[in-house]
């Protein structure tokens, strides 16, 4: 039942929240190092920069804080608007109307729900049950429907619907259909996106002036499964998150009693509870450690965020990814313990130039409509030395296939 003991209608469903929480969205750090974070994420992770945000025309802009690079980048790896979201840490300690805690780099932890109705509903939800609210409306650039939310450490969620999708062109929508941005809960119904663009013909809107990326030109030299891409491997999936929090026992209450996140398994590092929860059939979608761990695992102080997972289409494309990144001069660590990410196995660590960790993977365990995980005696065994290929689990390739060309 739920914390406030109703039951909702979700789409002819009974929930125990007026929303259900599909799978994890984008994600998002606030750097120091923007410029570099932002080579770090493009050149060598592969993400495309799909809108740039200029905070100096922000109302709350500090104009002469000498605050540097005042840009913000929306990233993607597939048709979703964005995927990784990266802006300047100086800039966004310097907003009043988002608060982010000194440890917190993390600028926010996405769920993506299933309807217009469910974004607004959860609004309410929250209200009755006295979690902080940041705002609520729509963004733009992006297009999603929101309620933004903070966990009891502080951390920023978002509930989202209906991303803007970029298409073969590679455009953004123009920024003059950013009027359609909503600072307040929406009425609803809204008209739809269909609305929208032929209500932006005949306002005169040049529909094809968004944001387009820079072309490859002549530097797609490796050969990734069939398609010359400019680095031998292409992202497919984003997340898990990994967070250190104060009081694990407080952040597992809220992920699973107020977003609605199930429990797949705990485990114990070192004398410390570590718990992964997930919205799907994914092993987990979000990972919860106490903070003493960090200093254990050698990571920086500086973030509660242990790692931020980036998964690629395939076993081979992760040996190649990590000898990419390891010719290109990345720093790889090697203190994270399987341990600490149960349902996946072959695995890598890279910082990126903030110090914050990402792990890349190729594969995550999938759950049945009997919740059962397997246990650690069912699993793969990793090898320190990586075998050139691996023999199949009965959940190879049974999550969700990536949609649309790699490049």
């Amino acid at each position: 039942m739920s914390a406030n003991g109703q039951r909702y209608n979700v789409g002819g469903i009974m929930l125990e929240r007026p929303f259900k929480v599909r799978r994890l969205g984008h994600f998002g750090f606030n750097l120091t190092k923007l410029e570099a974070g932002r080579d770090f994420y493009g050149d060598l992770l592969g993400f495309t920069i799909s809108d740039k945000a200029d905070f100096s025309r922000a109302p709350w802009f500090p104009k002469d804080a000498g605050l540097g690079e005042c840009h913000g980048y929306f990233m993607r790896h597939g048709t979703d608007h964005h995927a990784m979201v990266l802006f300047a840490r100086p800039v966004m300690d310097r907003r009043a109307d988002r608060k982010f805690a000194p440890e917190i780099t993390i600028n926010q932890i996405t769920w993506q729900c299933g309807s217009l109705k469910e974004i607004a509903d959860a609004y309410g939800y929250f209200q009755e049950q006295q979690v902080r609210i940041q705002r609520v409306g729509r963004d733009m650039p992006g297009s999603n429907w929101h309620t933004y939310v903070y966990d009891p450490d502080g951390h920023t969620n978002e509930f989202y619907y209906g991303i803007e999708q970029i298409g073969w062109n590679q455009h953004s929508k123009p920024r003059d259909l950013y009027y359609r941005g909503f600072q307040e809960k929406p009425d609803l119904p809204q008209i739809s996106e269909a609305a929208e663009l032929r209500e932006a013909l005949a306002k005169g809107i040049d529909i094809a002036s968004g944001h387009r990326p820079a072309l490859p030109n002549g530097e797609a030299r490796f050969d990734v499964d069939g398609v010359l891409l400019p680095r031998p491997f292409k992202i497919t999936k984003v997340g898990p998150v990994r967070l250190f929090v104060d009081d694990v026992d407080r952040a597992e209450a809220f992920y699973v009693g107020h977003v609605g996140l199930t429990k797949s398994e705990e485990t114990v590092y070192r004398g410390a509870r570590c718990v992964f929860l997930r919205c799907g059939a994914e092993h987990h979608s979000i990972a919860l450690y106490p903070k003493e761990l960090r200093g254990v695992l050698g990571l920086s102080p500086h973030t509660t965020c242990l790692s931020f997972g980036v998964e690629v289409a395939n076993y081979a494309q992760l040996r190649a990814a990590v000898d990419f990144l390891k010719a290109r001069g990345c720093t790889f660590i090697d203190t994270i313990a399987p341990e600490l990410y149960p349902g996946i196995d072959y695995a890598a660590f890279v910082l990126d130039p903030d110090g914050h960790c990402i792990q890349l993977y190729y594969y995550m365990e999938q759950i049945g409509w009997d919740g059962r995980v397997r246990t650690a005696a069912e699993r793969r065994p990793v090898s320190c030395e990586w075998p050139e290929a691996l023999e199949p689990l009965s959940d190879s390739y049974t999550d969700q296939v990536f949609q649309g060309p790699f490049g």
